[in-house]
């Protein structure tokens, strides 16, 4: 192990992130009782440009008026991005009149990190001059290719950074790849095309401790694809997936949650290597496979993450 090791920044259970349209009042109440663990509001590609200063107004209102935190919500909102003049506005407005209920903002098509030291500067004005007991949280939208070529950069770029998330639909039209399909597999493809760009993204967040969440599925009456797609990205270590539709919610929450198989060997695994490590041994055989100190930390993960379930 290095000596250089970058902790975890924030522990927050990140199975299903729900996408809901701030311009609608009706579905952010729906999306408060909804069995999502990570709820954000959107103001950006969700919201058509007349409605956006309204869509501000009703996360405003649902932020003061809906205990999300007693329905076991962490509640986000997404802002508009940096090149338009909704950006400053939604920050300035949201944070000022509701920040002290607000837990992340996700910034869209980061690119480089002086995007997110941007919004910092803001947040770190306004809860100064708010007073607020509590830091609120960025996560990064990496949905371009300036972006992701600058994923490790940009996962340095601010103390308030916990998460990235791998937005496709931009991705794809800013490689210009030649697909129409959000998030599926593209059959000219031998194999998942956005296998690269999420392991890459992967690497850069566990790096430095940080979150990493797959992104949208567009065809939520295909919902054998996104629990393909969401079980491809648990097999490289993203920890959550976004719903854009509320039938998505339970499957991603099924898929990111580990298996009453998976969990009862990771409690034997640990088992095992306890009791060989009582007798002197730094390594054991179970059910006929070598085990060892890689092997205790594969496991403590799967512990750790069924813990936060039970517990959330």
């Amino acid at each position: 192990m290095s000596h250089t090791i970058y902790q975890p920044v924030k522990t927050r259970l990140q199975r299903s992130e729900l996408a809901v349209p701030g311009s609608n009042p009706s579905m952010i109440e729906k999306a408060a009782d909804s069995t999502a663990d990570y709820i954000f509001l959107d103001l950006e590609d969700a919201v058509a440009p007349a409605d956006k200063i309204q869509a501000r107004s009703n996360i405003i209102a649902a932020l003061n008026d809906i205990d999300w935190h007693a329905k076991g919500k962490t509640i986000s909102i997404r802002i508009n991005g940096l090149d338009t003049h909704y950006m400053y506005r939604d920050v300035v407005e949201i944070v000022e009149q509701a920040g002290q209920h607000l837990d992340t903002i996700l910034v869209p098509k980061v690119g480089v990190p002086a995007d997110l030291y941007m919004v910092e500067a803001m947040c770190n004005q306004i809860e100064q001059a708010k007073g607020f007991s509590h830091k609120i949280g960025l996560e990064a939208l990496i949905e371009t290719a300036l972006g992701m070529a600058n994923v490790r950069a940009i996962a340095q770029a601010s103390p308030r950074l916990e998460a990235m998330h791998f937005g496709v639909a931009d991705y794809a039209a800013s490689c210009r790849a030649r697909t129409v399909v959000i998030g599926g597999l593209n059959p000219d493809y031998p194999g998942d095309q956005w296998h690269a760009a999420l392991s890459n993204m992967v690497v850069a967040c566990r790096a430095y401790g940080l979150r990493a969440i797959d992104g949208p599925f567009g065809d939520f009456n295909d919902p054998d694809s996104y629990v393909a797609a969401a079980k491809r990205a648990a097999a490289l270590g993203l920890e959550g997936k976004w719903a854009i539709h509320p039938s998505q919610i339970d499957l991603a929450n099924d898929v990111f949650s580990p298996p009453a198989a998976e969990l009862q060997r990771a409690k034997g695994i640990l088992l095992a290597l306890e009791e060989a490590a009582a007798q002197g041994k730094g390594a054991a055989q179970l059910d006929g496979r070598m085990i060892d100190a890689a092997s205790a930390r594969m496991a403590e993960n799967v512990v750790n993450i069924a813990n936060i379930i039970a517990n959330n």
